[in-house]
């Protein structure tokens, strides 16, 4: 298991016999002392990694042939309505925008990532939740439980201001508010799957070599363009 949260790991016991725990080194390295696994696991750890395809790679290169990698993490429109609020907020009372929501990969990109680090058989889907708050307050200390707190390097390292907090709430309650004032909050997570390559697993037909029209399999008539 990669970055597995403790609460999580416990519900993971149960599909294998013995497991090893890893967390990714400051340089973002794979520790796992060069053994091969059947099997890596990552939950909601990558959306913190600067070198994603690194990372895969990496992972790749510690599973045995026809091992399985699976991973969630947070995907690109994860907290919109937050990076939209701060946005208009900083314009307005900044002249400006400084970064305070992460930026988070999009399911296509991510797919695309998989192929690049060599995975057979990749596989990107995408879980989308709105969640509906009372207040701000419930909103920031949801994030905070979950550590959804801003850890870019680059952000400003300028207090909040109390104007721009105001323009931030207002902005939030004007655009992203139901009719009944609870303030609705994106969340984004992206399910990644991918094989080491081997040759027993599905191999894609040569182009033209299809022994069945598409039509027959739909039973439809077939029609010729005309040119």
């Amino acid at each position: 298991m990669l970055d597995v949260p403790e609460p999580v790991q416990e519900q993971l016991f149960p599909f294998a016999d013995n497991w090893t725990f890893a967390t990714l080194g400051e340089w973002e390295t794979v520790p796992l002392s060069g053994e091969k696994f059947d099997l890596i696991v990552s939950v909601n750890a990558l959306q913190y990694i600067n070198d994603v395809l690194g990372v895969l790679i990496q992972v790749g290169r510690q599973l045995m042939p026809d091992g399985l990698f699976m991973a969630s993490l947070l995907g690109g429109e994860t907290l919109r309505e937050l990076r939209d609020a701060f946005a208009q907020a900083e314009i307005q009372t900044r002249g400006g925008i400084s970064p305070r929501v992460s930026p988070f990969a999009d399911v296509r990109d991510l797919g695309a990532l998989l192929q690049r680090a060599g995975f057979a058989l990749p596989v990107a889907d995408v879980e989308r939740l709105v969640v509906r708050y009372r207040d701000w307050a419930g909103l920031v200390k949801d994030l905070r439980a979950h550590g959804l707190t801003n850890v870019m390097s680059a952000r400003s390292k300028q207090p909040l201001g109390r104007d721009t907090l105001t323009a931030v709430l207002a902005h939030y309650a004007g655009h992203h508010a139901d009719p009944d004032g609870r303030l609705r909050a994106r969340f984004e997570t992206v399910y990644l799957t991918g094989w080491s390559p081997h040759e027993s697993q599905q191999q894609p037909l040569k182009p033209g070599s299809a022994k069945t029209r598409l039509a027959e399999a739909l039973g439809t008539t077939e029609q010729s363009l005309k040119r």
